[in-house]
C-alpha cells in the first residue's frame, strides 16, 4: 500500500510554507504589539470542555468532532476550535490581572467534507480578550483584524458586523424567529427542516439556496435589544465610523456557534469566490466563562482560517507577503573542494551570523557544485580548495551580477601601505575599490562583516563582475 497524507489533510512544503511562516510571524508581531501575549493549549481536551462551550446542538458536536478514549477510558476530543480551550485555561489558571489578552495559532480538526480553503486539518490564527466589557475593546479586537489583513495587501474586503444581544434579549429574538420558521418549515434545507426547535439561529447560518431563501424577511436580531445591548453596539459602530474602519450592519450574521452574545463580526474578500469567501471573524461570548464553571466574564476574539488566507493571498495580486520568496533565496553558496572541516567552520560563521547559506554534500566536483550554486539562485559562491585551506583563505566569486564595490580596506583593519602591497591603488578605494583579477587578503574575523555590510547589501542593487576575490580565513 502506497502512503500518503490521510483524506482532509495535507503537507505543507516550500515554498507554501515560506507564506505561512511569514503570515504567523506577521500576526504574532501585530498580535504582541497590542499587548496579546502567546497562549499553546493542548490538541486535545477532555469532551466536556467542547460540548459545553460549542454546544450540544451543533454540527460540530454532534457529527464532526474527532472523539477518541483514552487507555484509561477517558473521553477526549481533538480540537475543534479554540476559544473553548482558551476559556478552559482561563478558568483554570485564574489571572490575577485582567483583561487577559492572548492570540494562538495552531491546528484544529472536524470531521467533515473538504472544500475550498478548508479541511480536516486545518489551522487558525486568532485572539481572545477576557474581561472587559467596554466596547472599546470590541473595537479594538476589529481593528487588530482589518489591520492585519491590510498590512498583507488583501483587497476587496468587506466587514460585516451585527449584535446578538444578551441572554435577556435574545430569549425574545428566538421565540419571534422560531414562530416565523415554523411557516417556512417545509422550504428550509433537510439539515434544518427538523431541527428549528433546537436551535432557530443556526438556520441563519446556512449557505444553502433553500435556507437563504425562506429566511428572506425573517425578523432582525436589532429590533429586539435591550437598552444596554443596543448602546454597546452603537458605541461600536461610532467608534469604527471614528478608525475609518468600512462596514456593514448586517442583520442576518449570527456566526456559526452558540456561544456568541452581542457583538459578531466577519470579514470576506472579494478574492475568494462563492459562500466559502470568510477570512476571519468572530464576537463576543459574555457567557461561555460562566457556563463552562468560572466566574461571570465578558470574552471577546476572533480566529482566521490560514488556509483560506494563505488563498487569497496567491489570487491578490496586491498581496505584499510573496516577497518572502525572495527572502528565502540562499545569499550565498559554499563550495567545498577541500576536507569538510573548513567549509564547515565558514558554514556555520555565516549561519549563526544570520546568513542564507547552503552548500553541497557527497563530495561532488566542482563542476557540479558550481551547477548546484547556480540552481540554489544564490548570490556569491565561496569556493573553499585545498590550496586555498592550506593559505587559510577562501575564494568569493559573484554569480548573478557583474560588478561589486568594496568599502575603503581601512575599514576592514588594513593600511592602504597594505593594500597597495597587495597590487591595489589608493584611487581604487574611494568610494571604494573594484573586484579585478586581483586578490584581496582579509582576516578571519573581517569575513563576516565584508559580507554582511557591504557585498550582500551591494547585490540588488548592484552588477558583480566576473571575477573573484580571496578573503583570509586564518589568523
Amino acid at each position: 500500500m502506497k502512503l500518503k497524507s490521510p483524506v482532509g489533510t495535507r503537507d505543507i512544503v516550500a515554498p507554501e510554507s515560506w507564506i505561512w511562516a511569514k503570515v504567523i510571524a506577521e500576526f504574532s508581531r501585530n498580535c504582541g504589539n497590542a499587548g496579546y501575549d502567546w497562549l499553546l493549549t493542548p490538541i486535545f481536551e477532555d469532551t466536556q470542555v467542547f460540548q459545553r462551550a460549542v454546544g450540544g446542538s451543533t454540527d460540530i458536536v454532534q457529527k464532526e468532532m474527532y472523539d477518541f478514549q483514552d487507555k484509561s477510558g477517558r473521553n477526549f476530543s481533538l480540537r475543534p476550535e479554540e476559544t473553548a480551550s482558551v476559556v478552559r485555561s482561563f478558568i483554570e489558571h485564574r489571572p490575577a490581572v485582567l483583561p487577559w489578552k492572548v492570540h494562538y495559532w495552531g491546528p484544529m480538526f472536524r470531521y467533515e467534507r473538504p472544500q475550498a480553503g478548508r479541511y480536516r486539518q486545518f489551522y487558525q490564527l486568532g485572539i481572545e480578550a477576557l474581561g472587559v466589557e467596554d466596547p472599546s475593546i470590541d473595537v479594538e479586537v476589529i481593528s487588530i483584524l482589518w489591520d492585519f489583513l491590510v498590512e498583507l495587501g488583501i483587497t476587496s474586503m468587506t466587514l460585516r458586523i451585527n449584535s446578538l444581544g444578551d441572554a435577556l434579549c435574545r430569549e425574545n429574538y428566538l421565540e419571534s424567529l422560531h414562530n416565523f420558521l415554523l411557516t417556512k418549515q417545509t422550504s428550509l434545507c433537510d439539515a434544518h427542516r427538523d431541527r428549528i426547535s433546537e436551535n432557530p439561529q443556526r438556520v441563519l447560518d446556512c449557505k444553502t439556496q433553500q435556507c437563504i431563501e425562506a429566511t428572506r424577511g425573517a425578523p432582525e436580531h436589532y429590533l429586539f435589544l435591550c437598552d444596554p445591548c443596543r448602546d454597546h453596539f452603537e458605541a461600536v459602530k461610532e467608534q469604527l465610523g471614528a478608525m475609518g474602519i468600512p462596514f456593514v450592519h448586517d442583520p442576518r450574521l449570527v456566526r456559526g456557534l452558540d456561544y456568541y452574545t452581542r457583538t459578531t463580526f466577519e470579514i470576506s474578500s472579494g478574492i475568494l469566490e462563492g459562500a466559502q469567501n470568510a477570512l476571519g471573524g468572530g464576537g463576543r461570548y459574555d457567557g461561555l466563562v460562566e457556563e463552562m464553571g468560572g466566574p461571570p466574564t465578558p470574552a471577546i476574539g476572533f480566529s482566521i482560517g490560514l488556509e483560506r488566507l494563505v488563498s487569497a493571498l496567491g489570487f491578490d495580486s496586491a498581496s505584499k507577503v510573496t516577497l518572502t520568496y525572495s527572502e528565502k533565496i540562499p545569499q550565498i553558496f559554499v563550495v567545498d573542494l577541500a576536507q569538510r572541516g573548513p567549509a564547515n567552520l565558514l558554514f556555520r560563521e555565516l549561519r549563526r551570523n544570520n546568513m542564507r547559506v547552503m552548500c553541497e554534500y557527497g563530495r561532488r566536483s566542482a563542476k557540479a557544485q558550481f551547477r548546484s550554486a547556480d540552481r540554489s539562485q544564490a548570490s556569491i559562491a565561496i569556493i573553499v580548495g585545498q590550496e586555498e585551506a592550506d593559505r587559510q583563505c577562501v575564494v568569493v566569486r559573484p554569480l548573478k551580477h557583474k560588478e561589486i564595490l568594496l568599502p575603503l580596506i581601512e575599514s576592514y583593519g588594513k593600511s592602504n601601505e597594505d593594500a597597495n602591497m597587495q597590487g591595489l591603488k589608493a584611487s581604487d578605494q574611494i568610494p571604494g575599490f573594484q573586484l579585478q583579477s586581483g586578490q584581496a587578503e582579509i582576516g578571519i574575523d573581517k569575513v563576516v562583516g565584508l559580507l554582511n555590510s557591504v557585498l550582500l547589501p551591494a547585490l540588488p542593487t548592484s552588477r558583480v563582475a566576473n571575477s573573484t576575490s580571496v578573503i583570509g580565513i586564518g589568523t
